[in-house]
Order: C-alpha cells, then structure tokens, then sequence
C-alpha cells in the first residue's frame, strides 16, 4: 500500500495593535497581572456594544495584499457560537463566508533539500483572540482573560502540503512576512503565533496519483508554538495514521489532537466540530466592511516583500541562500547589514586597484568577507552579551569600516574580534579602537622575523616533531607568534616564514 500524507494549516497570526479589536484595552497581556487589561466590552457584559479597530482592519488588508490574495470588497463580521470558558460572550467575533482576504498564495523559494513550491490559500480572516486557560498544579483551571479580544489574522491553506519540511519552511516565511510587515512580532514561543496542523493519509498509486478523488476524515493538531514541535507532531502523526491504514482501520471521523512534547506524541482531545455545529450569523452589532478604498491606499505602503528582497540580495552581492536566510531572519538586521553593504559598497568603488573587469569577484569576496564578520563573529559577541541588533551601540557605518580594515588586512583576524568587541561596548569608531588597543598590523617583516626566531628557541620539541613530518603543528607555532606580537601578525605570513626558517 503506498499512502501520501495531505497536509493543510491554519496558522493565526496575533496583530500589535495597541489596543484589542473591539473595544479600547491594551492589547498586550505580557508581564500584566491577569485579568486587568479587561472592560465591559471584552468581557461581554449585557449592553456593551463593540467598535472595529481601524489599525486592525487596515493591518490585515495589507497582510491579504502581501499574500497576494483578493481583498474581499464587501467583508463582515460573524458570530461563531461555542460554549467553553476562555469566551466570556458564548461566541467569538469571526468572520465566516466574507473574510478579508481569499485565494492568495506563498511561493517557497528555500526548502532545504527541495524544488521551490506554491502555497495555495484558501482565505484570511480577522477574528478577536480567546482568552487563556491555565492549568494549574491543584488540578483547577484558571482563565486570564487579558488576552480576549486581542486582533488575529487566521491565514487558512489548501491541503498542499507533502512533508514536515515544507509546512515548516511555510512556517518560516510567515512569520519573516509578519515581521517585515511590522504588523506581528510573530514569535511562536510567546504565543505571536500558533499554528493548527490538518493532516490525514490517501492512497496513491505507483505514480503517485490518488486512488480516490475524496480525501480521507482529517486529523486536527491544535496550537502548536514551535518550529520543532509542528515538525515533530506531522512527523508523529503521519507515522501513527500509516499505522492505523496498514492494520485496516484508517480514521472513519475528524478529531482533534493536541501535541505532548514530553512525551513526544499526539493525544486525542476531541471529536472535531464542523462549520455548522458553531451556527455562525452575521454580527448584528458591527456594521459591514467596505475595503476596496483601503485597499488602495495601502497597496501603496507596501515594502519589499521577502520573496523579492532574496532574489535581491543574491543578485546584488552574490550572499549564499544559508546567509541571505540567516540575514533575513531579523528584519532588523537585515536593515543594518544593507546599509553597512551599502558603505562598503562606496567604498570598493574608491579603489584604484579594483578595475571594473575586475569589480564582480572583488564584491565576491567582500561579500564573503563582511557575512562571516557579521553572522559569525558579531553575532556571537552579541549573544555573549545578551544584546541585539536594536540595542547595540555599533552602527553600520563604523562595522563597514570595521570589514574595510579586514579586508584591506590593515587588521588581523584575531586582533579584530578584539576591536570589534570593543566596539560594541563603548561605540567607537574601529580607528579609535585599534589606536586604543595597538592594534595595528605588523608589517615590519624583520620585526616578524625576530618573533618567529624567539618562538623556533623557545619550542625545540615542537621543532623537531614539525621537521619529523608533524606538520600540522605549523598552526601551534603560528599561534604562539600570534599571542607573542598581541594578534598585530599576519598568519598566513607567518606561516610563510616560519616554513623559510625552518627549511
């Protein structure tokens, strides 16, 4: 039996507006005690009536535009009733056949491993956020209700998906989409996003080609809020639904799972409702929505998207698809490593030995250059620090200059973590820093000669073991140049002499 997994997602995406959808609360329930960002109107109390967040709405056609989906030009607002604690009214305020946004689509240009692939969308729909249930170690649950009503953009696809490696590249995309929007921060982990997972199995023929046209009883993975976990849980429930068709029993109804990390596995929550069991209806207290003139006034206020700003930066600075996506990952960082390219850029034009023949492989290795500076080194020396890119007090004018040096090899390797560091922490200029901290190359090469003799006499046993063949011990001797000329010494001249004395 060949079976083929069918995968859909609905991910809802938590706008940040400064206020909930329909009423005037703080919309951010992070580091507040429970239940204070709370109001008549967003706890239901009889008489209250609910007023549209204009950001919200406006947010959310831009998101439908950078889905490239139709905007829907007449939209409402429905009641979708269900009875649970996280919803004080009985009801959630939903959209049901007239949502914002329908038909767009995601193209994933990156999967790892794999061919580029469209995602196709079936709609976009804003809708308020439920409230929170905590489970507490007494057995109780308990309710905050500081996230209740706070705007969501529930983005729903068509069964389009093969393997974990693709919704998670899908994943991925969104929340970069979200964040260069500036409309979510899009962090799974703190609940700026959360993603349902539909998965069921259908049998395929040698080909590959559905046996049956009608897709099998769907299994539904609630709310999950990690990368790891969604790859994990389709992993999980595909390998546990394959099970189940090769014993003869493949699943006869929709439920709904939910993911145990601890124990690595899915477990059965509910029978699944359908769309007539919530008994949507039009909300009676909220009028429609025209969106065709926002619509048009927001087109214009469009960035460049992520899709374009890859093919982008491969084009103008030949970066590897591994950096633009490391690059990428923080809208912030993508914008500080733009302007510093830009610098560098104004730079290498000023040049006298770089001819224009000659320019593309010279930005070549630039390029290399500044993305090793910038993913590697300055990332880690940022983490050391528990800073980022936004808090840091180094500019990309003074790290461009800082990557000029380097390349120009007016400043070592290692001599230049040292500076970089120093950059960091008190927001000078590398000039400065490497007057401050002497860190000038060593160009004087009887200077250097006269180092490597002290080493040769200092190290006969290391010596004799390299001219025994032990040649890679070349690397020991190089360092120890290094910390006897305070990282000032060229390695790879160093290497060079310390081959010419040794024979």
């Amino acid at each position: 039996m060949n079976l083929q997994p069918v995968i859909g997602l609905e991910t809802h995406v938590q706008l940040k507006t400064k206020t909930k959808l329909f009423c005037g609360c703080l919309a951010h329930s992070e580091n507040v005690a429970p239940n204070t960002n709370v109001c008549p109107v967003c706890m239901g109390h009889p008489g209250t009536l609910p007023l549209p967040n204009e950001q919200a709405v406006t947010w959310a056609v831009l998101l439908g535009l950078a889905l490239n989906g139709q905007i829907t030009p007449h939209s409402k607002f429905d009641r979708k009733n269900y009875f649970y604690p996280d919803l004080p009214k009985a009801y959630q305020i939903s959209q049901f056949d007239l949502p914002i946004m329908t038909e767009g689509e995601v193209e994933l240009d990156d999967i790892p491993g794999e061919q580029p692939k469209t995602i196709r969308l079936e709609r976009m729909h804003l809708e308020e956020d439920a409230a929170k249930n905590i489970h507490g170690d007494d057995g109780k649950t308990y309710v905050d209700y500081n996230r209740g009503g706070t705007p969501l953009c529930e983005i729903v696809t068509a069964p389009v998906f093969e393997n974990a490696a693709q919704a998670k590249a899908y994943v991925q995309e969104l929340r970069l989409l979200v964040r260069t929007l500036g409309i979510s921060d899009g962090d799974l982990e703190r609940g700026h996003m959360r993603c349902d997972v539909n998965i069921s199995m259908r049998e395929v023929d040698e080909d590959g080609k559905p046996v049956s046209p009608m897709l099998s009883p769907k299994t539904e993975i609630k709310n999950i809020n990690s990368f790891r976990h969604i790859e994990r849980a389709i992993a999980y429930e595909i390998k546990r639904q394959t099970a189940l068709w090769e014993a003869g029993n493949p699943p006869s109804k929709t439920f709904t799972r939910g993911w145990n990390d601890v124990k690595q596995a899915t477990e059965e929550q509910r029978s699944k409702e359908d769309s007539a069991d919530y008994r949507y209806f039009p909300e009676p207290d909220v009028p429609p929505l025209e969106l065709t003139s926002i619509a048009k006034l927001v087109k214009r206020r469009l960035p460049e998207l992520p899709a374009a700003k890859r093919a982008r930066l491969k084009a103008e600075y030949g970066f590897k698809a591994e950096d633009i996506r490391m690059i990428m990952e923080d809208p912030a960082l993508t914008e500080f490593a733009e302007k510093a390219l830009s610098e560098l850029g104004a730079w290498l034009q000023t040049k006298p030995d770089v001819t224009p023949e000659h320019m593309p492989e010279a930005r070549q290795k630039l390029t290399k250059t500044f993305s090793g500076w910038l993913l590697s080194k300055l990332m880690g020396l940022l983490e050391e620090r528990k800073i980022d890119v936004k808090t840091m007090k180094l500019t990309p004018e003074d790290f461009s200059e800082f990557v000029s040096l380097i390349a120009d090899s007016k400043l070592t390797g290692p001599k230049g973590l040292e500076v970089l560091g120093k950059m960091l922490d008190d927001g000078s200029d590398p000039s400065h820093v490497m007057e401050e901290l002497g860190a000038n190359r060593m160009d004087d090469m009887l200077a250097l000669e006269v180092i490597v003799k002290t080493v040769v006499e200092e190290n006969p046993k290391e010596v004799e073991r390299y001219q025994a063949g032990e040649t890679k011990l070349i690397q020991f001797l190089v360092g120890q140049v290094m910390k006897a000329s305070k990282g000032n010494a060229d390695p790879s001249k160093t290497a060079q002499v310390i081959k010419n004395i040794l024979g």
